[in-house]
């Protein structure tokens, strides 16, 4: 099993989980979040200390998926979010050990659905 975490331009999330929905990927967990990359953004001092003022809003999808999906799915979110534009987002896979449903004490796939 793999963890897949996209970071994403919030106004290309409604259309993604669509089409998600369309690949039978249904278990999403979505944060607003705020960042810069190539965007950059600008410090600022306040008393000596350094402080970024300007974070770009994101929205970070992750879902958790069986090897052979994660590729699929990757591709759908590249499709769906790219704009050809620096901050169209990253996608970052990491492998997982293993699942638990808390009520039931399901481990694995069987988690999962």
């Amino acid at each position: 099993m793999k963890k897949i975490e996209a970071i994403i331009r919030p106004e290309a999330f409604q259309t993604l989980r669509q089409r998600l929905d369309d690949h039978n990927v249904k278990g999403l967990t979505v944060s607003e979040v705020a960042g810069c990359g190539q965007q950059q953004g600008q410090q600022g001092v306040f008393r000596g200390n350094r402080f970024e003022i300007k974070l770009y809003p994101k929205v970070k999808v992750e879902m958790v998926a069986e090897d052979d999906e994660v590729e699929t799915i990757a591709d759908v979110i590249m499709d769906t979010c790219a704009t050809d534009q620096v901050g169209d987002g990253k996608i970052f896979v990491s492998a997982i050990e293993n699942v638990y449903r808390i009520r039931t004490r399901e481990t694995g796939k069987s988690a999962l659905i």
